[in-house]
């Protein structure tokens, strides 16, 4: 399986690999067993030896899941649900899908792919390169960097050496090994045609090798190697007008992913916080009004009150161009650099403040996390409800400013409300909200009086009135 995001193609071809003929062949007739005039038998080129080193550590993954069926929006409409309440049918549906691992440690049985390769899955079989089929667990997911560490009975298994991905070049030769489609374990082959590639709205975090190795739905979670079998990087999606590969393949560094593994492994979730700086590139403009003498870096454009950045002495206007030893790019390579730390860990930057270069050490804060009041006996009416901040994934974030409804259980409290996930409380009883900490607050002043929410759904907004 592989989440395709605008589909791409190209055939590489290893021109190095077409032996030069010194003498020609010769045809001039006679007997047509003898073999003088032609070449004597040489061992040709190949990437045999490098797939039969590497192939064993690739598995084909299976799942099977239950997913919801999209229901008739009528059905959530809240005067409909006023006369049916919670007898409305929640329709769910089997689902199965195909993709790609690698096996990065064979005594444990660690295998890493991609987080939506085994979304939603209830059961998950893997199948090696020997025909064996083994079940497989989940140890961890982190769906914002599409990275997920699956477990299987570690028996005879064979794992991936890891490269520096830090050191990959662009025109580097590099193999793609997968599940194209289902059809079973395939190898292509390719160059690394760009890096650092984000900004492509697949994930939340992006720092991708471009590769035109061809790789297609079911590649997903498989391996990207250098012409040394070692593991560059996770094969995660395409870009291609129609569902196929077209030369545009993205794969996730293999130092970014280890770092999400390590964590997924140790503590079965990725802990990520913010150091609280809304951040833009340094362009050549910005540097030169702020000057600065630095060609890449991130521009500090707006500091969140009482975060770790603003107690560290932060600033709007600073230059953030080096983290914890590396240098910063740009932003979306600060923010790759953040996300992969967890709560508590540091962060020594430099920066450029007034042409003078300052070092600012903090550490990584919390999130805002979602308010679940699912068991909370003093808001009966509301209870099975999720709020929290509007997320990024939100077709309204940045631009309407409440509180989101994050999750509904079946048949809760809420749900028979009319509250649905995705809507954005605007106010409650007509005084504005801006965080779930204050929406419970209200809420729970006004006891057993009525809530008067006004809502933001779709295109449309309401006011939806609970007693």
């Amino acid at each position: 399986m592989l989440r395709i995001f605008i589909f791409c193609s190209a055939l590489s071809l290893f021109t190095f690999f077409i032996p030069v003929l010194e003498k020609p062949l010769n045809f001039s007739g006679g007997d047509t067993h003898a073999h003088a005039g032609t070449i004597p038998p040489q061992e040709l080129p190949s990437l045999a030896p490098l797939v039969e080193k590497i192939s064993p550590a690739v598995v084909n993954i299976a799942t099977k899941g239950m997913v919801e069926v999209k229901q008739n929006p009528l059905l959530r409409d809240p005067f409909f649900r006023r006369f049916f309440g919670d007898r409305i049918p929640q329709q769910q549906k089997e689902t199965a899908s195909v993709g790609s691992g690698v096996i990065v440690d064979s005594r444990e049985g660690y295998i890493v792919t991609n987080s939506h390769v085994v979304a939603n899955a209830n059961e998950i079989v893997i199948t090696l390169t020997d025909k064996r089929k083994l079940p497989a667990t989940v140890i961890g997911s982190d769906p914002e960097t599409d990275i997920a560490v699956l477990k299987v009975e570690p028996n005879e298994l064979q794992e991936v050496t890891y490269a520096n991905s830090d050191k990959l070049l662009v025109g580097d030769y590099v193999i793609a090994i997968g599940n194209p489609f289902g059809l079973g374990q395939t190898v292509t082959a390719g160059i690394v045609s760009a890096l650092g590639r984000s900004g492509l709205g697949i994930e939340s975090y992006e720092d991708f090798i471009q590769t035109d190795a061809s790789i297609n739905p079911g590649n997903s979670g498989g391996a990207l190697v250098n012409l040394k079998g070692e593991l560059v990087g996770i094969n995660t999606a395409i870009i291609g007008p129609s569902g196929g590969n077209v030369g545009i393949g993205f794969a996730i560094p293999i130092n970014m992913a280890r770092q999400i593994m390590d964590q997924l492994i140790e503590h079965g979730e990725i802990q990520r916080g913010r150091i609280g700086v809304q951040i833009q590139d340094l362009t050549i403009e910005l540097a030169e009004a702020l000057g600065v003498n630095k060609e890449a870096g991130a521009v500090v454009s707006q500091v969140v009150p009482s975060s770790p950045a603003e107690k560290a002495g932060v600033i709007t206007g600073d230059v953030i161009y080096e983290m914890n030893g590396e240098p910063v790019t740009g932003s979306s390579d600060l923010r790759n650099k953040v996300g992969v730390l967890r709560v508590g860990d540091k962060v020594d930057i430099n920066v450029i403040r007034d042409g003078k270069e300052l070092n600012i050490i903090m550490r990584v804060g919390t999130r805002e996390n979602p308010v679940n009041i699912s068991s909370n006996g003093q808001i009966p009416r509301l209870k099975g409800a999720t709020f929290g901040a509007v997320p990024k994934n939100h077709p309204f974030y940045g631009e309407v400013e409440g509180v989101a409804v994050l999750q509904i259980d079946k048949g809760s409290p809420a749900a028979s409300a009319g509250l649905i996930p995705g809507d954005i409380i605007l106010s409650l009883n007509k005084i504005r909200v801006k965080s779930a900490e204050r929406l419970i607050e209200l809420t729970k002043k006004s006891k057993d009086g009525p809530l008067l929410f006004n809502l933001r759904r779709g295109n449309g907004a309401f006011f939806l009135l609970i007693r």
